[in-house]
């Protein structure tokens, strides 16, 4: 219980805690910044890492001089693609070392080839919308590898949500972020930020279990 107050705490007060970290740590941040996107895209273990609200409190940020909104945004659209990127060659790696039994009930072989044949159809569009859902975006990468998606064709999509995300985010804080009305209520924003981006997933689940029934 510790552990899921002290997250929710830091999502609920990202702006105060990023600040304290710049105040900190200066252009360090930078670095910080981008090992927290690297991380939340890059690493099947951390899907809990901030993402949307994170960029939208960077952007706010950058708004007040305290960053660089055009070297904030480039940083990040690369730790996006380079985590991305990371992912998709783990579960590559790991895909045939794991799904290689016939009669496995969660490792079976049918199962990689039915992830392959759904990337193939699926894949691109998968890539481009997980971006802005959070968990799914941390494992669509790490599954596309597993199913052997086409590399180039991956990375086509990757760089595209990696840039369409950080932007819609990072410059939507930067020029909306210290708005009056959004600067006094910004916890209550970046709380609706993260509802948002988990509501999909939400709707999808129960269109899932209404198809099932």
């Amino acid at each position: 219980m510790e552990v899921l107050a002290s997250i929710f705490d830091l999502l609920a007060h990202l702006d105060q805690h990023l600040l304290a970290l710049l105040n900190a740590y200066g252009g360090w941040v930078y670095l910080i910044l981008f090992l927290i996107i690297f991380c939340e895209t890059g690493l099947v273990v951390t899907p809990f890492l901030p993402g949307d609200s994170l960029l939208f409190v960077t952007g706010a940020l950058t708004a007040t001089g305290a960053l660089n909104v055009q070297g904030v945004a480039t940083l990040l659209m690369a730790a996006a693609f380079s985590g991305d990127n990371t992912n998709y060659w783990i579960g590559r790696y790991l895909g045939p070392k794991v799904f290689h039994k016939e009669q496995s009930l969660f490792f079976n072989r049918a199962y990689l080839e039915k992830t392959r044949i759904f990337y193939e159809k699926h894949g691109g569009k998968t890539i481009l919308i997980a971006r802005f859902m959070p968990v799914i975006r941390t494992f669509a990468p790490f599954v596309a590898g597993i199913g052997r998606m086409h590399y180039p064709r991956f990375l086509l999509y990757s760089l595209g949500g990696s840039v369409f995300w950080i932007s819609c985010f990072v410059f939507g804080g930067y020029y909306f972020g210290n708005v009056p009305v959004v600067q006094q209520n910004l916890t209550a924003f970046v709380l609706l930020i993260i509802l948002i981006s988990i509501l999909p997933g939400v709707i999808e689940y129960f269109r899932a279990q209404a198809r099932a029934r």
